[in-house]
């Protein structure tokens, strides 16, 4: 039986993915797991695996289309089976299960004719395409849909979108940004205006941690991978702060996923470790930097981006004193980290020099409290001014 491939969901909440390059050309013999393609996401690049054995065939997204998740864009056929026959559109619009959908030629023959609507005046649209349009105005009609059977998608209405030149200004006046820069400024956009954010600081006294990294900083450890590994400890004891926002309610978390934030010539990536409360601070400085190799590298894989239960952005390195950060959702927290500097404090009331660092968490108040984050937030700064029995 043929094989179908799909365009899969690497992220929760991600609705298309863009095609990169296909890594097997139709016609190919490709054996389950070698690599098919690379995928764009708002996060990364990512590598997509052959999800069986057989020769590429049915081919129907080119390099560059933006794809609806789940649909079929090409088929691994074993001997003598071919491409199945593509299933008609159903009321909503969508083929079906193993259906190969059509790439309309109308579209490639005259891009700027609008498609015919399936219906009576029904327009088919992705639903990131149609709040795209309704967030800079764009009229939907006027529309051309580049999509199986005509569908508008997001990558239609942001061209749409880059034809609106304001008057008094060129096409010179504008950056251009990547697909994975759009889609962060949309979650981002999405995040703050309906997650209930809340915010709490802590300053610490970092002597301790600075001891603990000297001896294992010529090891490519990093101050970043110590906190990977505190707050995997700190969030063990404190799970609502590792739990998820669901429509049924708060889901806590089996697993402790800490992502942290790789900045990317394209936007900002992240690299997921798991089982970060287990982990010793080497392991941890391992994954990590092989995870952002990856990640700068355009070659992130599905499980290097996903799965994340919580997040630390750090910026200390870029001598960023303090700062708040935008939760991820389904996330329900992110904790921002500042650089470590002397700073003149009391001490047994005495004026004191101490290398100090400032952590301020992000929190979703659906899923945590102020008393819940309070306490986590005092079990990381008591982990990070005893990072040695905490590791233990």
């Amino acid at each position: 039986m043929p094989t179908s491939v799909i365009m899969p969901a690497l992220e929760l909440a991600q609705e298309t993915g863009k095609v990169v390059a296909w890594r097997k050309q139709e016609g190919e013999t490709v054996r389950k797991g070698e690599l098919l393609l690379d995928v764009e996401t708002d996060k990364a690049v990512v590598e997509v695996e052959s999800p069986g054995d057989g020769v590429l065939a049915g081919v129907t997204a080119r390099v560059g289309d933006d794809v609806i998740v789940g649909r079929v864009i090409g088929w691994l056929l074993g001997p003598g089976e071919s491409v199945p026959a593509p299933e008609a559109p159903t009321a909503t619009g969508r083929t079906g299960p193993g259906s190969v959908p059509p790439r309309p030629a109308a579209v490639a023959a005259a891009p700027s004719a609008p498609q015919p609507r399936q219906g009576s005046g029904t327009i088919r649209i992705s639903p990131k395409a149609r709040r795209l349009a309704q967030e800079n105005g764009i009229d939907l009609g006027a529309l051309a849909g580049t999509g199986a059977g005509g569908e508008i998608l997001a990558s239609d209405v942001e061209a749409a979108v880059a034809g609106k030149t304001p008057a008094g200004t060129s096409a010179g006046d504008y950056e251009p940004t990547g697909t994975i820069w759009k889609l962060m400024a949309e979650r981002t956009v999405q995040s703050w205006t309906t997650v209930p954010h809340f915010f709490l600081s802590r300053d610490v006294d970092a002597s301790a941690l600075v001891a603990a990294r000297v001896p294992l900083k010529d090891a490519g450890v990093s101050y970043t991978d110590f906190l990977v590994a505190l707050a995997g400890r700190a969030l063990a004891k404190h799970p609502r702060v590792n739990a998820t926002w669901t429509a049924q309610g708060i889901r806590r978390n089996g697993e402790i996923n800490i992502a942290v934030a790789v900045a990317t010539d394209d936007g900002v990536s992240v690299a997921v470790i798991r089982n970060a409360a287990a982990l010793s601070v080497q392991a941890i400085a391992a994954e990590r930097e092989a995870l952002s190799g990856r990640a700068r590298a355009g070659q992130s894989r599905p499980a290097d981006v996903s799965g994340a239960t919580f997040t630390i952005s750090n910026l200390g390195m870029q001598r960023v004193d303090a700062f708040t950060a935008i939760i991820n959702p389904p996330q329900a927290a992110v904790l921002a980290v500042g650089r470590i500097n002397d700073r003149v404090i009391a001490l047994d009331g005495q004026p004191a020099v101490r290398p100090m660092l400032t952590m301020t968490l992000s929190s979703d108040h659906r899923v945590i409290d102020g008393s819940r984050a309070a306490g986590f937030m005092d079990d990381l700064a008591d982990a990070i001014g005893d990072p040695l029995t905490w590791l233990k």
